[in-house]
């Protein structure tokens, strides 16, 4: 049994071995090289086993992968972290610009994208005869549909958006994880306890109301408590350590509270970034404030994305589940092009070019998220070939997406 600290160690060795030769021979985005690097060495551990099977190389490293607990390490550790430093950069006055098209793809969008990619999972499974009943359809369709903040918001720094739909792409990826973990815990639900589940609409109304109204309160509350405690000191540790507290202490009290914990800590992030740094910092707060932020997003992103890659141990692949995962790429995409369409081009009256529609679509990446959600999977028939086709979809969309990115938005944007 390996200690949190020998992990942590075996992790950081990793990540600098890897950083170092992205940045002599690939020349990438670093998590993207940490990506391809943790993918690459994790497939020739799985060749090498196979080729000397007594050798027990593949077991031990599924064993250590294991170890990990990845859904946890995200779910309850790095995510809280990585929305509040996202957060923290985002201008309210873009956010607030468009918060009607935001409320929209981050509500009725993922809603959309859910019922659209299940309804193709489920036609594309009975085709190759994986047969995944509807209720596991809906699960994969809830955790694959939220854009992650932690794929999009690092592309973001690279890309030379206008503001505005900067903030559209960046805001829409940290609030629809909300929205997202309610629609998968409720397909999760229906697919475990079946018809006894209560999925009636006034139940699902109250819960989304309970999770996104009561978190952003709790991120709201206690971001003005926060503001208020950095208003009566001047000294730039004591800020930071604030704000160290206020990004763990609304994620865990929402948690505990029943609410979604993403939310408040967006809203908390947001309010500290926009309110708290305007009003209650000097000039050396808000750098040291901002380069602490900054520092411990670029880490715990490299380490998220090396885990990502690392996790391709835990999948198990088959033919069929390759040929599903090969056809669900384009769906996704698909799916998200109507979705975005059919939930935001209305209350924008601006995305009468295909450029922005293109860019929010090409740019609504996956990632941890949707592989924390789809390992947390219960054992069962359903969760080998979920876990398969989310992992596919995740390091396309990090991989291809996040590199193509960039040079998409230079020539629709021109």
């Amino acid at each position: 049994m390996h200690s949190p600290f020998d992990l942590l160690a075996f992790l950081l060795v990793i990540s600098a071995g890897l950083a170092t030769l992205n940045f002599r021979a690939l020349k990438l985005p670093m998590t993207v090289g940490l990506l391809i690097g943790a993918c690459a060495g994790t497939v020739c551990l799985v060749a090498l086993d196979g080729l000397a099977p007594g050798i027990g190389i593949k077991p031990s490293v599924r064993a250590l992968v294991v170890s990990i607990d990845f859904p946890a390490t995200l779910l309850r550790g790095f995510l809280a972290f990585l929305l509040f430093a996202g957060a923290l950069q985002v201008n309210a006055a873009d956010l607030f610009a468009r918060k009607w098209t935001i409320l929209a793809l981050a509500t009725l969008g993922t809603v959309l994208s859910t019922g659209l990619i299940a309804g193709a999972l489920l036609l594309v499974s009975r085709l190759l005869g994986l047969a995944l009943p509807l209720p596991w359809c809906l699960v994969f369709g809830a955790l694959i549909s939220p854009t992650d903040p932690v794929s999009v918001l690092d592309v973001l720094r690279r890309v030379g958006m206008p503001p505005t739909l900067q903030a559209i792409v960046a805001c829409e990826s940290l609030f629809n994880d909300g929205v997202g973990v309610v629609l998968f815990t409720l397909a999760l639900a229906l697919a475990v306890e079946g018809p006894a589940a209560d999925t009636g609409a006034f139940h699902i109304a109250t819960l989304f109301a309970e999770q996104a109204v009561g978190g952003g309160l709790v991120g709201l509350a206690l971001g003005v408590i926060a503001i208020g405690m950095m208003r009566g000191v001047d000294d730039a540790t004591v800020e930071l350590f604030i704000s160290l507290a206020l990004a763990t202490g609304s994620y865990s009290l929402a948690g505990a509270l029943g609410t979604s914990g993403p939310i408040a800590v967006v809203v908390a992030g947001l309010l500290t970034g926009n309110h708290g740094m305007d009003s209650a910092m000097s000039e050396a707060t808000r750098q040291h404030l901002t380069l602490f932020w900054r520092l411990v997003e670029e880490i715990l992103n490299a380490l998220l994305f090396l885990l990502i890659g690392l996790e391709l141990v835990a999948i198990d692949l088959d033919g069929r589940t390759i040929l599903a995962m090969l056809a669900m790429i384009p769906i996704a995409l698909a799916a998200r092009w109507l979705s975005v369409a059919a939930s935001a081009v209305p209350l924008n009256l601006r995305f009468r070019s295909w450029g922005p529609l293109l860019i929010l679509t090409w740019g609504g990446l996956r990632g941890g998220l949707s592989v924390a959600m789809a390992l947390s999977l219960p054992a069962g028939p359903a969760k080998a070939p979920i876990l398969t086709i989310a992992y596919g979809i995740v390091v396309f969309s990090i991989v291809v997406q996040g590199l193509t990115l960039a040079s998409l938005a230079r020539r629709v944007l021109s």
